[in-house]
């Protein structure tokens, strides 16, 4: 497996291991996660737990351009070590913009925000 579908494999998965710390927070928000009405017991959460769920929100949304951006470089033969390297940096991007979002650091957190989606363009942009 190329770095490249590893990075598309493990940004995926990212979108879930985020949902980890918003699920911990929702059990204990009322000793329990509600399961029958999670949508509206997240909608209830506060400081860290709604700052856990808004990184969770980001991951499913940074997915489908940095997705795309990945398959269109690979379709058009761009040249697998640069790829490799935005696909890395992307990751890396997306981790520290988590552990970012939940500590509350807001302005270093948008500007590692800003690199992966830098990282993401650029894949799309090796491309054309």
């Amino acid at each position: 497996m190329s770095i490249a579908i590893g990075c598309l494999i493990l940004a995926a998965a990212l979108i879930y291991i985020a949902k980890i710390p918003v699920a911990v927070a929702m059990a204990k928000l009322d000793g329990r996660y509600d399961n029958h009405h999670p949508r509206a017991q997240q909608a209830r959460l506060t400081g860290f737990g709604a700052r856990a769920l808004a990184a969770h929100q980001n991951a499913i949304e940074a997915f489908p351009l940095f997705a795309a951006g990945v398959l269109a470089a690979l379709w058009a033969g761009a040249a697998l070590e640069t790829v490799n390297t935005l696909c890395i940096v992307f990751i890396v991007a997306r981790v520290i913009y988590m552990v970012l979002y939940w500590m509350d650091l807001d302005k270093l957190r948008s500007t590692v925000w800003f690199v992966g989606l830098i990282a993401s363009f650029w894949l799309m942009a090796l491309a054309v």
